[in-house]
């Protein structure tokens, strides 16, 4: 089958495009580093193996037809990481303008489409539902009330502009996805490997984790499940206060979580990021459980272990 990956070459793009290619699907892949409207196949993959196409994600179908016509899926994982620097007023603009824009071009795209994809997953992420504590919180939670709530709210309305009649759309509430070569574990990792790892603040914020390999057997599973609409907690099924995270990563490294990081010190590193970091979101995927989805890593320490092996 034709499958099309806007943001096909980042951490959880680039993973899932393989997990297609090598069962000998045709993945186009859209990005920015090919100039809109050209093709490249990438060596090594196979045939038809992944192909890179260019693209303008600028919120306007530009020459996107060609490739969503026909395609059995359309995945949008397409936006610039939350973590690429401190937050300022022109780094936040960047996140919520990467996102939507993008997300409306593949909907103008498949809302144009003579032969439109069956379903278009698109990104979103728990920030959805902001700051809420210890309550457990479903798909038919509402949202939060701060800046990346605000975003995934209007992410995932742009998404619902491709809507009509044949097109089946997903949004994505993702949580964090842990996987040793990229994301951000390795980053999250790195003080406790030097002995200087610990919760951080109070500790018992929640945090909704998932391991790659579960992202993107989720993500396949449901382009393959028709009956899956709507928004998806793309979390395991038991999330973790931060404290708990810290201990788990201590062990799986052999190593103490005793120090702390204050809050103040962690705002005065990352600015107004430090209110997404510190947001505690117990988001349970309460889709994928009734619809039989099952888990390789449905708790932390399992999941650590795939990870880090006897490390």
């Amino acid at each position: 089958m034709k499958v099309v990956i806007a943001g096909g070459s980042g951490f959880l793009g680039n993973a899932l495009a393989w997990a297609w290619a090598e069962e000998g699907h045709d993945v186009r892949v859209l990005t920015r580093s090919v100039p809109p409207g050209e093709a490249r196949h990438e060596s090594g993959t196979g045939t038809p193996g992944i192909t890179n196409v260019g693209w303008t994600p600028d919120g306007q179908q530009g020459g996107l037809g060609k490739e969503i016509e026909g395609a059995a899926a359309v995945i949008n994982l397409a936006g610039v990481s939350i973590n690429g620097g401190r937050w300022n007023a022109a780094r936040k603009q960047a996140i919520r303008e990467s996102r939507v824009r993008a997300t409306g071009s593949l909907a103008a795209a498949i809302a144009a489409a003579a032969s439109p994809p069956p379903v278009f997953v698109s990104a979103s992420g728990v920030g959805y539902y902001g700051d809420r504590g210890s309550n457990a919180l479903s798909e038919d939670a509402g949202p939060g009330d701060d800046f990346m709530a605000h975003v995934c709210v209007e992410w995932e309305a742009e998404a619902q502009r491709a809507a009509r009649d044949g097109v089946r759309i997903v949004t994505l509430r993702t949580g964090l996805v842990l996987e040793k070569s990229g994301g951000a574990l390795p980053e999250m990792a790195r003080p406790f490997r030097f002995f200087v790892g610990g919760p951080i603040g109070s500790g018992k914020q929640y945090m909704s984790w998932i391991h790659r390999l579960d992202w993107i057997e989720m993500v396949r599973w449901i382009v393959d499940t028709p009956a899956i609409a709507g928004p998806v907690n793309v979390t395991a099924p038991h999330p973790v206060t931060n404290r708990q995270f810290a201990h788990a990563l201590a062990r799986a490294l052999r190593r103490p979580a005793l120090l702390p990081a204050p809050r103040f010190a962690v705002r005065t590193v990352v600015g107004e990021m430090a209110d997404a970091i510190f947001a505690s979101q117990r988001a349970l995927p309460g889709v994928a459980l009734a619809h039989g989805y099952h888990f390789r890593y449905p708790e932390i320490d399992i999941a650590f272990r795939g990870i880090y092996g006897d490390s």
